[in-house]
């Protein structure tokens, strides 16, 4: 059973797996989620046969991907579509994130699971004579998908909007002109430039405090139209500040994959839902968590998530943005698929010693639901790469 696993350093160490799963990943799903609203941004599945590359046109195992929805969804939680977890921007193009959008909207449709879908304009490359009207006009062909599959808007990050706004008012007005139209309201992301360094600057500045004061200038003036706010900063202490300053009924679902327990557990001013990246691995044991806080059992809570954190940060250590390799692998790792290939061939992205280390907290935390088959997986891997003892 031993394996040996590479270090930073070089250096093999040996390493026991676990015989046996967590035995909250074997409790049987519950009913709904009472005190907090729970999206798992989910990843895409590649088609391992097709004959593409990384720059071509994205290829997807569409029979795998909508499984794994529904296995989110078999436990409760929403699944946020599309979005920087599924590769937008890295690999999966908006042809393809159109398609994606519409099946996984029907498949929410049949199951009744929540869904809500991001809406972004990567179909447009940003030069020198862009114009925000430009970028408005990529976000609305992108809104009018996602409101006609019925799924409810995800207001990503732009790009394009960050290469072309002059200030502030470029901001508020893009914004200001999707809220208007919007059918339903929306939720807005804010994605910082660790997830995306195209995105330094974003809503104006890189003064984070004067960021922060446009983009709560643009919910204040539409809070009707805003059914919450995704906070991908990476600090806590940025994200409570904007979670108290923001108009009532205006959710902040967190985005922060290195402090999410103590943000969706909440102080005595309020809480945060979620909209999180590493709830795609972590779905049911993280189902289980909200189940017992839903009891108002938060020491309880805290139990089952706080040790998540350590395999959280190093998912998604720097450069943060390619933290999907860390959640395809273990979603291979776990059986939800039977190959560890990505769109874009970002299964290269990570070093073998970062593998082997996910591999190891994750299977420490007991999240393979058969450890011997995520075992056998290990070994072939590591045969890949010339480790034989």
């Amino acid at each position: 059973m031993t394996l040996h696993l590479p270090d930073a350093h070089g250096a093999l160490r040996a390493y026991e797996p676990r015989t046996e799963p967590l035995p909250a990943l074997r409790s049987a799903p519950g009913s709904a989620f009472t005190s907090r609203t729970v999206f798992s941004a989910a990843h895409v599945v590649a088609d391992p046969y097709a004959d593409t590359s990384p720059d071509g046109p994205a290829a997807v195992d569409w029979d795998a991907t909508l499984a794994f929805r529904r296995h989110l969804w078999s436990h409760g939680l929403g699944v946020a579509e599309a979005m920087d977890t599924a590769q937008r921007g890295m690999g999966l193009d908006w042809p393809t994130a159109a398609e994606l959008i519409r099946r996984s909207a029907a498949e929410a449709r049949t199951t009744g699971g929540r869904i809500a879908c991001g809406v972004g304009t990567d179909q447009l490359t940003a030069t020198t004579g862009t114009t925000p009207a430009e970028v408005r006009a990529a976000y609305e062909e992108q809104l009018a998908v996602v409101e006609e599959s019925g799924a409810r808007a995800v207001l990503m990050a732009s790009r394009a909007l960050a290469a072309t706004a002059e200030g502030p008012d470029d901001y508020l007005e893009v914004y200001g002109h999707l809220l208007r139209q919007a059918a339903e309201p929306v939720i807005l992301h804010w994605l910082g430039p660790m997830f995306d360094p195209a995105l330094e600057g974003y809503w104006g500045s890189s003064d984070l405090d004067a960021a922060t004061d446009t983009f709560l200038e643009v919910i204040a003036a539409h809070p009707d139209k805003v059914d919450g706010i995704k906070v991908s900063l990476l600090d806590a202490r940025r994200e409570i500040d904007i979670r108290r300053r923001l108009p009532q009924g205006v959710r902040c679902y967190t985005g922060d994959d290195f402090n999410y327990p103590e943000l969706i557990a909440g102080d005595e001013q309020g809480f945060s839902h979620a909209l999180l990246g590493i709830f795609d691995p972590l779905g049911p044991l993280a189902a289980e968590a909200v189940r017992v806080l839903d009891t108002g059992d938060t020491d309880g809570f805290r139990a089952l998530l706080d040790p998540t954190v350590e395999l959280s940060r190093h998912l998604f250590q720097t450069p943060t943005r390619y933290y999907k390799t860390g959640v395809v692998l273990l979603a291979w790792l776990s059986g939800h698929q039977s190959h560890f290939t990505m769109v874009g061939g970002l299964q290269s992205a990570r070093s073998l010693p970062h593998l082997a280390r996910a591999y190891e907290l994750a299977d420490g935390l007991g999240l393979f639901p058969d450890p011997k088959l995520a075992e056998e997986r290990m070994r072939n891997l590591l045969s890949l790469y010339g480790v034989t003892r």
